[in-house]
């Protein structure tokens, strides 16, 4: 297998999880959260994000045809719709409008993973990690990907702790600059989704 293949899927995989993304999504959860609650409720969630994409990487695209009785293509449609709701309200609202999203200490660790980690996109990936690259090494690119974006998270949530009574300012123009730019890829990311899956739809029906 090509050395230039693996790369590739961490790439791709880390691009969508984004970490500094991420934080941007989570900045409720990173502000309102106590360290310890944070890091174990991430922990948590990264293991469930963990199992299910190794579950679509395995199964791929039978798993929505012969399981869930949904087209792949529907679920993209549907993912994109939602991405470009989370861009409108980014542009329009800043970055709290998401951030916000928060529950219980117990119930951390599914927000986290959903809709945080597992989306349209990372399942999409997922899926097409399975495909490109032989089972073990797509298990342990998943895996690398979501270890190195869950102790970049636990690392930003350590620095905004110590940083924010001196930088809170600063800190509060990052999320609010970061978040609205983000808000044009979030935007790009959902009408690139939406049409990929009309197309495939459409090639289903010739």
């Amino acid at each position: 297998m090509n050395t230039s293949a693996y790369i590739h899927s961490f790439a791709l995989f880390f691009s969508l999880l984004n970490p500094f993304l991420m934080s941007i999504y989570m900045i409720g959860l990173i502000r309102n959260s106590e360290t310890k609650v944070f890091n174990k409720a991430l922990i948590q969630g990264s293991l469930i994000a963990y199992v299910v994409f190794v579950l679509f990487a395995i199964g791929g695209e039978a798993i929505f045809n012969s399981y869930l009785q949904v087209r792949f293509e529907s679920f993209q449609i549907f993912g994109g719709i939602i991405f470009l709701v989370i861009g409108y309200r980014y542009v329009f609202q800043g970055a709290d409008t998401i951030g916000d999203m928060r529950g219980a200490p117990q119930h951390l660790a599914t927000t986290i993973a959903m809709p945080f980690m597992i989306g349209p996109g990372t399942i999409s990936v997922a899926v097409v990690t399975g495909v490109n690259l032989p089972i073990l090494p797509a298990i342990i690119t998943i895996g690398v990907t979501l270890t190195i974006t869950c102790t970049i998270l636990i690392l930003m949530k350590f620095a905004h702790d110590n940083l924010r009574e001196k930088h809170s300012k600063y800190i509060d123009y990052y999320f609010d600059i970061v978040g609205r730019l983000s808000a044009l890829l979030i935007g790009s990311i959902a009408i690139d989704m939406i049409v990929t899956g009309i197309f495939g739809l459409l090639e289903q029906v010739k």
